[in-house]
Order: structure tokens, then sequence, then C-alpha cells
């Protein structure tokens, strides 16, 4: 067994399964660390298992999420369990964070670990149960052995556990295996089984991954190609690298972080042309390269036909346009603007270092390739027509048009119209020539249904065909034309409640929800200060970008943005007008009604001030003036005393709009507050009030 197999891809590291009795130095300082982290936090030995049920919707919403790794690992499973029927044992799949996805085992033993909640839906991370072989495995990044006593918890002692952690084509962790039995009969060679099934699962995600890049399949003994131990590593058309397993990064000799910085050319000492010519023929036979590191390795390569433009010697013809992979460059502005060609931004443009944004991207970086349908969940102004244009960016089908529909803008008379393409004469006021409409516009490349949710039940049918069966019927036309488009929706709105009502099929939700992502709102993102420094980048066209004081970054910060980046980004345009170039934004080059809304929302939030008080609100000095006071004057007792700020902001409001007769624009300016403050507030106030 090859020891590449056993290779850290973070830490170049290897943990070897110990002998029956003896423990590695290595792995007692991996327990050690495992015990004291498990103690800060805040678990004891004496931890009784946690019974309760998962929540309702974790394991299928888990599930969901995990949908790639699943489908990799499933057979592989069956094939471990295979191995070890009969041996009071059990294998179990993981997400990366060790909520365990799906178990297979021996019913005895099956039914022993259900009594310490070691079964799907269940979190065994560090956090949760202490050191074990798949919580301490993932916060290691290393497989190993946590066997009988070495369990932090008491009621864990009683198993042995080898797990490896799995890592995605991206060098990230996405999950981990695990096969759990009785300690007493504990086997030296089951972590080597784990080892194995877990590059089997990696080895098994490349091809999905990488459909049409070049893989190159090594190792230094011919023999051992197309085995499980050989390496496997993946670069763009132009020889730029993007992926290499465990063994390839053994043998080459460099991590997967190291390896990002290189290219075919600097790893192998060829051009990618090269390569081209060495492999041409049906069946080109195993041929030996030297390594930079100075190694000799025989190698086969898997070539696709549609790649072939990005290596050929100058002068021979391109199947594609070169923009089809440069455009997955990350750029310094959302969109960037190349002769005739629009490039979309990359979605390493959109990662910002929120840890629910790195997720959502983890997640479409697994999917790059495949053609699975994607929908995009979020508030209005989140981002997600900028996350589907980054989508095709990074897609094989950049060089191909990205066509967008908005669902929701297009009237519901011409929506079938602009959608399926019409012949000429199809309907009055039709043009001459007819339209393709925008799925046909989009052969080849990516459609982007925008607003989904709004989209009228009668086309729902129609498009839902099209999506089966890859063909438009344009109106008025006798006849089908093929289609090939990826998909890519997005909503604002809750379709499954939609579907419940009967307003959306649930046969075009499940078309359409191959994999399901949600943008966070800008008030919930960490990374806040990053984004408002990138749209002012953008915003500066160039120039000497503009700043933002600490003050207002304060405010920013404390605003809850119920328009998202749509209103951020229009706020901060405004502002460096006002501002120009090299200058800091500062209090007085922010809206009146932004201001506003501060005011208001900070008013709300304040304790009861003392009605004798010069500072008190526009509310409290609005509330004088409905009841007839001075501003000087206390307001009547029955008024104030003992109700809550939110209670006199109501009752202040709705005596503004008794007093102007339902004007909410005057209701608002007597009250000293925006028009959006009042509205927000309609569902407390009496419905008669409102205009």
């Amino acid at each position: 067994m090859s020891s590449a197999l056993f290779t850290s891809p973070v830490s170049g590291r290897r943990v070897e399964s110990p002998p029956p009795g003896l423990v590695t130095t290595e792995l007692h300082d991996l327990i050690g660390q495992s015990h004291r982290r498990s103690q800060s936090y805040g678990i004891t030995v004496t931890d009784t298992p946690d019974f309760s049920s998962p929540a309702h919707g974790v394991l299928p919403d888990a599930l969901e999420e995990n949908r790639f790794l699943f489908q990799h690992a499933a057979p592989v499973m069956e094939t471990l369990y295979d191995q070890i029927v009969n041996t009071h044992s059990m294998v179990l799949l993981t997400s990366a964070k060790g909520l365990v996805l799906h178990s297979l085992g021996d019913m005895d033993f099956l039914e022993r670990a259900s009594q310490v909640a070691l079964t799907p839906g269940m979190d065994w991370s560090e956090k949760s149960k202490g050191t074990n072989a798949i919580g301490t495995a993932l916060s290691e990044e290393e497989a190993l052995t946590v066997h009988g006593g070495q369990h932090y918890m008491n009621a864990n002692k009683f198993l042995t556990c080898s797990a490896s952690p799995i890592f995605d084509p991206y060098g990230q962790v996405i999950g981990a295996l695990d096969v759990t039995g009785d300690h007493r009969s504990y086997h030296q060679h089951t972590l080597a089984l784990v080892r194995m099934s877990a590059q089997m699962i990696e080895n098994h995600m490349f091809a999905d991954i990488f459909p049409k890049a070049i893989r190159i399949h090594f190792h230094t003994r011919s023999e051992f190609l197309g085995t499980l131990v050989e390496g496997i590593a993946v670069f763009s058309p132009e020889g730029r690298f993007l992926s290499a397993n465990r063994s390839a990064q053994f043998q080459i000799g460099l991590p997967f972080s190291a390896l990002k910085a290189h290219t075919f050319s600097s790893l192998f000492g060829l051009p990618v042309s090269a390569l081209f010519e060495l492999f041409s023929g049906a069946t080109p036979n195993p041929k030996q390269l030297c390594m930079h590191n100075g190694v000799s390795v025989w190698c086969r390569v898997k070539l696709k036909a549609s790649n072939l433009w990005a290596a050929k010697p100058t002068g021979e013809t391109s199947a594609q346009p070169p923009s089809a992979s440069a455009s997955a460059q990350p750029g310094p502005e959302p969109l960037k603007q190349t002769g005739k060609k629009m490039q979309f931004s990359s979605l390493h443009y959109l990662d910002t270092g929120d840890a629910q944004v790195t997720s959502v991207i983890h997640k479409l970086r697994m999917v790059s390739g495949r053609d699975i349908p994607i929908m995009i969940l979020g508030e209005t102004g989140t981002g997600k027509d900028l996350l589907a244009q980054a989508i095709h960016g990074d897609s094989t089908r950049a060089a191909q048009p990205f066509v967008s529909v908005n669902c929701a803008s297009i009237p519901d008379t011409l929506i079938e119209s602009e959608l399926f393409g019409y012949e000429e004469g199809a309907f009055t006021g039709a043009r001459k020539k007819g339209s393709i409409g925008k799925i046909l516009q989009a052969h080849g490349g990516t459609l982007f249904l925008d607003e989904i949710g709004d989209m009228p039940k009668h086309l729902q049918a129609r498009l839902l065909r099209v999506l089966q069966e890859r063909k438009v019927s344009p109106l008025g036309a006798g006849k089908e034309v093929e289609v090939d488009v990826a998909v890519v929706s997005a909503t604002h709105k809750n379709l499954k409640d939609m579907i419940a009502r009967g307003e959306f099929r649930e046969d075009l939700y499940y078309r359409l929800n191959g994999l399901v992502v949600r943008l966070p709102a800008l008030r919930e993102r960490s990374d806040f200060e990053l984004v408002v420094q990138k749209i002012l980048l953008a915003l500066s066209e160039g120039s000497q970008p503009v700043g933002v004081s600490a003050q207002v970054m304060d405010l920013f910060k404390r605003y809850a943005w119920p328009g998202n980046f749509r209103q951020l980004h229009n706020l901060l345009r405004t502002a460096v007008v006002m501002v120009g170039h090299g200058g800091v934004i500062d209090m007085g080059h922010l809206p009146d009604d932004f201001l506003e809304e501060l005011d208001h929302e900070a008013g709300l939030s304040r304790p009861m001030m003392s009605l004798t008080s010069a500072t008190a609100t526009p509310i409290v000095v609005a509330s004088h003036a409905a009841s007839g006071c001075s501003a000087n004057e206390p307001v009547p007792e029955v008024a104030i005393e003992g109700q809550k700020l939110q209670d006199v902001a109501l009752s202040a409001m709705a005596q503004m709009l008794r007093l102007h007769k339902g004007n909410v624009s005057a209701a608002a300016k007597a009250l000293g507050v925006s028009r959006n403050t009042i509205y927000r507030k309609k569902d407390q106030l009496p419905p008669d009030l409102l205009n």
C-alpha cells in the first residue's frame, strides 16, 4: 500500500495505523490536544449521551446540502461494509461539521450504537461529543483511530472508531468516513480500509467536477496507473492548475495550497501544446514525464476535444474562443468589458470573507460544469443576479450567452412570447421577422430566471416541458427547436409555501432546485467593511478611492439595510459624487431620509426620556402637539404614564394621521420621520387611518 494514501493535503503529515497495543507519539499528541479542546468546550467525561431527536428537517436539509458527497460516497460505503460485515461494526458518513448523514452496519451493533446517539441526524463533532474519531479527524484534517479509553466521554469508551476526512477536489474538507466497532474487536487494518475508501470517494469526484479539463493520471510505476494509488492532477486548457488528489500531492511533493501557484509547465517542464502532441491518437500508451522535483513518472492523459483550441500551436484553428476560460479569472470589478465580449465576475470576486457566502461559493464550485440547476434564495437586493453571473462566468459555458429574464418585470401578456419566442404573424403587434425568445437566445449558455416565484402559473407547465425535453416551440410555429441551456433561478419568495397554496408547481420546483443556496442579508454578513470598500473601489473608476469616516461606518453597521446591496450601492454612489475623488464620506454626505430612519431607530431603542427634557425625540414632541400642548408643557399622564416608548410612538403616529386626515406625508413631516417609518408600522396602526 502506497504511503501516498495517508498524506494530509494540508499539513503533509502522515499518521500511520498503530500496531495492537502500541500508540505512536504523534497520535498520542493528537489525542492529548483533542482532550484539552474537549475540556475547553465545557464537556465532562461523565456527560451522558444526548438522545434528543434532531430538530425537524435537520437531517433532510443536511442530506440536501451534502447531496454531491452522498451520491459519490454511498456506493463506496456499500463496498466498505461488505468487507467488514459480521464484525460487530458499522460504516458512517458525516458532513464537514460532523453531522451523521448515513450509516450501514450489523443490526446488533447498530442497536448498541444508538445507545450513545451514534445515529443519522446526530452531531459527532468534538464540540458535541469530545474526542472521537469523527470529530477529531475533522478537527485535525487527519485520518486516525480513537480506541477505547482514548475517547473523552466515558460513555463512548466501549467503541473503537477509525475515521478519515474526505477532501473535495478544491482541497476543502467536505465530510468524513468512519468505521466504528466494539473496542474488543479492534483490527489494525481498519484505518487503512477507511483511508482507501475515502480516497476512492475523492477520486470519483474528479471526473464529475472537471469533465472537460485536462486530467493527468500518473505514478512512478506504470502498473499502478488506473489503481487507487495513482496521482490525478487537473489543469485548465491553458495549463493552469485546478486540483490534485492526495497521491498527486505526495508524489509532486507540494500541498494543495502551494500547487495553486503552479501551471502544468512549471510542474512537468513541458508546454501544454506538447502534451496534446504526445498523447494524440485513439489509445495512446503511457509515457514518461519528468516532474519539477526530478522524479520520473508514467502518465496517461485524458483530454476533451472541446478543449483542444487552448493547447494547439499558433496558427491552428481553435474550436472555441479563448474567452471561455479567461472569463473565469477574478477581476477587480463585477463586470469587465473586453472588446465585444462581456466577461462576468468570478465566484472568487464575490467571496469577501463572510462564512455564509464562502459556504455558498464552496457548494457552487462543487457542481460547476455539471449543468445542475441552481436556485438562489435571498431577500431583494442581496446580489442574486451578480451571483448568477459569476456562476456563468466560472462555468464551461462562459463564452456563450448569459440571458437574464426577470419574471416579475415582464407583463403577464408578454412573458410567454419573451421566453419562448414567436413566428412572424403569431399575434397582433408581432414583429415582422418574429423573435427567437430568451430561452433560445441562451442556447449553449446560461438562462437566468430571476424572480421565478412571479412566473404565471399557466406558463410554469411550458417551462417544465422545456427543461424536461430540452426543446422549445415558439408561438405560431409548427415545429420544436432543440435547446441546450444551464438554468439558474432566483427568488425572494417562499416557494414551498406557494406550492402549498397551489400557486407554484411542485414538479417545476424540483426540476429547478438541483442545488439550493441562500444569500444572507447584508445585515447578517460579517464582511460588511470589505463589501463597502469593494463598492467604493468600483465607484471610484480607477481614481483614488473614497474613504468612510469611523462615525459613518459605525452607523452603517448598526443600520438594518432593508434594501440590502442595492440600497447600500445607491447611497454610496451619491456620497462618492458629493465627496469627490480621494475624499472621506462623513455625516454631511448622507441623505436626509437615511439619517431620519437612523434617528428613529435610535429613538425606539433608547429608554423612556423624561418629558421635561429639552432633548425629547420628535415622536415625543409630536405627542405634545397632537394633544394640543406646547412643546414645553407636559403631556397628560393618561397618554404616557406606564407606556413603553414603542406604544408612545404608535400613539403619536395614530394621532398625527387623524390630525392630517390620513395624509402619510403630512403626518411624517409633523413627526420628523420618513414616510417609510410609518408604513413599516402600518400593521400595528388602525387600517382606516392610512390613505
